[in-house]
């Protein structure tokens, strides 16, 4: 590895780490939504600083070719937060769901109430 792409890498990890703590201070990312991605650039800044532990890694997981663990750890993380991210899709749906439903009725609340009123005075 040369020196080029050992600096690259722990670059690419601490301005990762970075970028996600900025976006989580600024608001724009809530804590339950930045845990896969801190643990991912956690991951990227120790293969970074150590490069050995991915080829260790992948020896002790039998993986021959140590790229083909950072594809499938890189590929399980992507599941994970599009698990997480459907799951609270399938939540808020449920939600705008049931504030509609009782927005209607509330809105046929209001037009009884209206007809009512409107009755009584004639």
């Amino acid at each position: 590895m040369t020196i080029t792409s050992y600096l690259f890498g722990i670059i690419a990890a601490l301005l990762t780490i970075f970028v996600l703590v900025e976006m989580l201070r600024r608001r724009r990312l809530r804590e339950r939504h930045v845990i896969w991605w801190l643990l991912f650039g956690a991951i990227m800044l120790v293969v970074a600083v150590f490069p050995t532990t991915l080829v260790w890694a992948a020896d002790l997981l039998g993986i021959t070719i140590p790229i083909n663990l950072v594809f499938f750890v890189s590929i399980v993380i992507l599941f994970l937060v599009t698990l997480q991210q459907s799951a609270e899709a399938t939540k808020l749906e449920h939600k705008t769901r049931i504030l509609a439903e009782e927005h209607a009725m509330l809105e046929l609340r209001v037009a009884e109430l209206e007809q009512a009123l409107r009755t009584e005075r004639s």
